[in-house]
């Protein structure tokens, strides 16, 4: 059997979270950058993103995020804009909840984003009105 000659497994990779507990300055947008928020998920390091100056863009996560930082549907990022092409741009940072609260209480981000919640599609908004009420019948007549 071959020797193991590397520093552990799978479980060492992971390392620790120990940065959650670390409160990190703000970063705002410059130019070239943008803030959206993700609608969903495509798999493969790549999000579908509503940036907030109205433009829907496919955004590749890079690869000091991928398998750190978590992204899900809804969450609050930072994305950088392509010079060459401006349907697709590169997630730079995800904000945490009380950082995304904080860019709105500041104006950056427009009061009609809804945060701490994942984005409903159009097609799921009306599915939970499938109310079907039946009328009472004598259970002898039947």
């Amino acid at each position: 059997m071959p020797k193991n000659k590397g520093k552990g497994g799978k479980n060492r990779k992971r390392g620790k979270n120990e940065a959650d507990d670390e409160k990190r300055e703000l970063v705002f947008k410059e130019d070239g950058q943008e803030y959206a928020q993700v609608t969903r998920m495509l798999g493969n390091g790549r999000c579908e993103a509503l940036c907030i100056d109205g433009t829907k863009r496919l955004c590749h996560i890079r690869g000091k995020m991928h398998k750190k930082v978590w992204i899900a549907a809804g969450d609050i990022v930072l994305v950088g804009l392509r010079d060459y092409q401006d349907d697709k741009a590169d997630v730079i940072l995800k904000y945490m909840n009380d950082e995304a609260r904080l860019l709105k209480a500041y104006g950056e981000i427009p009061d009609n984003v809804r945060l701490n919640e994942g984005v409903v599609d159009e097609e799921d908004a009306g599915a939970h009105d499938d109310y079907i009420q039946f009328e009472d019948e004598d259970i002898d007549k039947i």
